[in-house]
């Protein structure tokens, strides 16, 4: 059974490209919208470090959404303002 070079090759980025994605793969963590608190909690504009963290999460927001204990917060029109002001508007869930 003969594979010729270009089928390998496109095996090994398939390959690459798939282990990357997993790495690359978000670990949903609320703890990590802590550097929002003061942004959501007052009228404070978020910080560059709020905002990484908001777009690191943001496939995460609807896990969220569905936790009583953080849907208040999550949820609230202050965190979607900073949401909007960092460029990473809430998904549709």
């Amino acid at each position: 059974m003969k594979i010729s070079y270009a089928t390998l090759c496109i095996m090994v980025t398939l390959l690459l490209v798939a282990q990357t994605e997993l790495s690359m793969a978000v670990t949903c963590n609320a703890l990590q919208l802590s550097a929002c608190a003061s942004a959501i909690t007052s009228s404070n504009p978020p910080t560059s470090v709020c905002c990484t963290k908001l777009k690191e999460q943001r496939p995460c927001l609807c896990q969220y959404l569905k936790d009583p204990n953080l849907k208040k917060l999550v949820n609230s029109p202050n965190a979607r303002k900073v949401a909007d002001t960092c460029g990473s508007p809430f998904p549709t869930c």
